[in-house]
């Protein structure tokens, strides 16, 4: 480095300490500070001043993330490197950003160290907490309009909140509340437009398609752009603090701007991330130019469509179907055509990005994994492609990766095997009722033999089991009762149920289990995951106008996710379970009809009315949403199993019982080396 001072540096100097002294007053509060005063206001009571400062709070945090966004970009172009420069006028241009970031920011959001907030509220607001307490605020307030859309915006980045959903349901009914209020309040533009894209593009509105696709990509380049701005600040990489090093000077700028380089390479992750979700939506850009190549074609726009196929393949070279898809409109047009302009410029910083990751990375001493966030796992379905070189196009939709949807693929699925009982009837199978994976069967069990599960279970459930003693988990309008299989052997060890009758509820369910096993003629053992004999009663005076579901439309593996028309296989969902059944054990009561849907948890596609002996079984992922309507009337009782082709994920208190029935049929007759209740019925 040169040995003395040049006036660069020292007018840096001056630039940034001027700038402190012309900042010393806050304009904006700080939005943690906003959140605490609305979170005590909360407990309180204090409703008016929950809305006030909770809105602040989301005001502030989101004028302060522009400003930063706004002040480092604008200064980054006011300060750029020149082709050739010595050490000391790089460090100069660095510290003029500085000053002129710390200038710019601060007059805006007053001393940055007050606008230092704790990763707890940060996580906070990434889950959209303030909408929480927004809506029970508003709520309180009287205001049903603005509790709706708070409500919703929570619900988008929460789909597992129960609670929130029947809020939801509740709202929808309200009078003053219109469809239009239900809005998402933090909606990122780049997905909300390429999802209504989607909508008109399943339409056959190629038109609007187009549009909406091409204005979804603007938003998408432009919010690259703010994510990567917004990673000039500090940074966390492996748990290591580059302001603990005790290397030279380069190497603490490489390990930083390393840390930096890492932020930016996520935003491709973070942009196709839907809130809420730790999965992004795969191909998710790449998947904007497959889906204007065919709209473009449909408009006869092959000048564009040609364009976006080729910048498809930028991101996939060699894709067989689209390097057909190229042929095809080179064909027509009799020429060739360029990929798009902004594609090759993203991806060529992309790609240094990459390279410049590695190399830092094995400066740090950490490992650096590349991994492709364009790849598509799995098989995919082009059956309805059209090759190129034919006299004219089927219609087609582009098909998304499949990585996060549950999709059964370690073996070719079937159905159809043996019922291995006589009594077992076949009703419908998946054809019948318009789906995969399903079947409804008859004569199960007999009518003695509900009757039987059915006095045990008011014997032996107790309200909210399974659910956290949550009496009514999904519905306010009716009780939820349940118990185990062990559950059920201890009371018929304690002569507190007939211990034939616990035993029946043992063996039903594994009756269960194989006809499921056989008729989906599995190659592999089926195991418990989870069994439960539940009853859901309708609460006698809160049945009037009811439009809520007994138990909402869900998917048993996965976080079903209408608006995206996908299912995340991550958790809280049960991502182990791969098939389910449920074997009813009455039909004397009002509504609870069983029901499949399509993906957009609205659209049914089966209906299912209970009865004693009838079951339902099917794959447990995102192929088969389903639910069940409100029980307006009486009792309905079933047996509900979860089952998995995973050992790793038996059911423990399956295992348990397994031991116990086991003990039981090795003693010499039963209550031999067995501490029976003398009052059980054998």
């Amino acid at each position: 480095m040169d040995g003395n001072l040049c006036p660069f540096v020292i007018l840096s100097a001056v630039l940034m300490y001027n700038d402190f002294l012309l900042s010393s007053a806050a304009f904006l509060e700080p939005f943690d500070l906003l959140y605490d005063n609305a979170v005590q206001a909360f407990h309180s009571s204090d409703h008016q001043s929950v809305v006030r400062y909770m809105e602040a709070a989301l005001s502030s945090n989101r004028e302060a993330r522009r400003t930063r966004v706004r002040c480092r970009l604008k200064c980054q172009d006011q300060h750029s490197f020149d082709e050739t420069f010595s050490d000391l006028r790089f460090f100069d241009v660095v510290m003029r950003r500085a000053a002129c970031m710390n200038a710019c920011i601060e007059a805006k959001l007053g001393t940055q160290s007050m606008h230092k907030v704790s990763d707890e509220v940060i996580q906070d607001f990434n889950r959209r907490i303030p909408y929480n307490y927004l809506q029970l605020a508003y709520q309180k307030l009287k205001m049903p309009e603005k509790a709706a859309a708070a409500a919703h915006t929570y619900f988008q980045a929460n789909p597992e909140h129960v609670e929130m959903g029947q809020n939801l349901e509740q709202y929808k009914t309200q009078q003053g509340v219109e469809e239009n209020h239900f809005v998402d309040q933090e909606a990122r533009p780049h997905q909300q437009l390429f999802m209504r894209a989607v909508k008109f593009y399943d339409k056959r509105d190629y038109e609007e398609a187009v549009t909406l696709f091409e204005d979804a990509l603007v938003e998408y380049y432009r919010a690259d752009v703010e994510c990567r701005a917004l990673c000039q600040g500090p940074q966390k990489f492996e748990g290591h603090d580059h302001l603990r090093y005790r290397y030279s000077l380069h190497e603490v700028v490489s390990d930083h701007f390393t840390q930096v380089l890492h932020c930016e390479h996520e935003c491709v992750r973070d942009l196709a991330t839907r809130p809420g979700r730790l999965s992004p939506m795969e191909n998710y850009l790449p998947l904007h130019y497959d889906y204007l190549q065919f709209a473009y074609f449909k408009v006869d726009r092959l000048e564009e469509a040609l364009q976006c196929a080729l910048t498809y393949l930028l991101f996939h070279k060699g894709d067989e179907f689209m390097t057909d898809n190229v042929e095809f409109y080179r064909e027509i047009l009799g020429h060739d055509g360029h990929p798009r302009e902004e594609a090759k410029r993203y991806l060529t910083r992309h790609q240094l990005e990459v390279d410049l990751l590695v190399m830092g990375s094995k400066i740090m001493g950490v490992d650096f994994s590349e991994g492709n966030y364009w790849s598509t796992t799995g098989e995919r379905d082009d059956s309805n492609r059209i090759p190129s070189g034919t006299d004219g196009w089927i219609e087609y939709v582009p098909i998304t990766e499949k990585k996060n949807i549950t999709v059964i693929v370690s073996q070719q699925l079937k159905e159809g095997g043996p019922l291995l009982y006589d009594s077992v009837e076949l009703v419908q199978n998946s054809l019948d009722l318009n789906g995969t994976q399903r079947v409804l069967l008859d004569h199960v069990i007999s009518e003695e033999e509900c009757a039987e599960l059915r006095n045990l279970a008011h014997a032996v459930t107790m309200a909210g089991d399974g659910y956290r003693g949550r009496m009514s988990p999904h519905t306010p309008n009716e009780k939820f009762e349940g118990a185990t299989v062990l559950k059920t052997l201890q009371y018929g060890f304690e002569g507190r149920v007939p211990m034939s009758s616990a035993r029946l509820f043992y063996d039903t369910s594994e009756r269960v289990r194989r006809i499921v096993e056989s008729y989906f003629m599995l190659n592999t053992t089926l195991h418990f995951s989870f069994t439960h004999l539940v009853c859901r009663t309708a609460i006698t005076g809160q049945q009037e106008h009811r439009n809520d579901l007994s138990h909402p439309i869900h998917a048993d593996n996965c976080l079903l996710d209408p608006d995206a028309n996908e299912c995340w296989k991550e958790p809280p969902a049960y991502t182990y379970r791969d098939y389910s059944a449920l074997l009813y054990l009455n039909g004397d009561f009002e509504g609870g009809e069983f029901i499949f849907t399509e993906m957009d948890a609205k659209t049914v596609t089966a209906s299912i009315k209970p009865k004693c002996g009838r079951l339902v079984g099917f794959s447990s992922g995102g192929e088969n949403p389903h639910g069940v309507k409100a029980v307006t009337g009486g009792q309905r009782c079933a047996v509900a199993l979860w089952f998995t082709l995973d050992p790793l994920y038996r059911e423990l208190e399956r295992l348990q019982a397994d031991e116990v029935i086991q003990a039981l049929e090795t003693q010499s007759i039963w209550g031999q080396g067995l501490n029976i209740n003398p009052k059980d019925e054998l």
